[in-house]
């Protein structure tokens, strides 16, 4: 929200976009996990 108040709507949506989408490249070439949450789930 504040993002969008200082650059407008439409910069601030494409700015998140980007943004998402620079972590989902870096997670695809890396191969690495993607959790929600920042703890570890416990395997068993």
């Amino acid at each position: 929200m504040r993002l969008m108040q200082r650059i407008g709507p439409k910069k601030a949506r494409i700015a998140v976009a980007r943004k998402i989408a620079m972590i989902l490249r870096r997670i695809w070439i890396d191969g690495t996990e993607f959790w929600w949450t920042r703890e570890e789930t416990k395997m068993v």
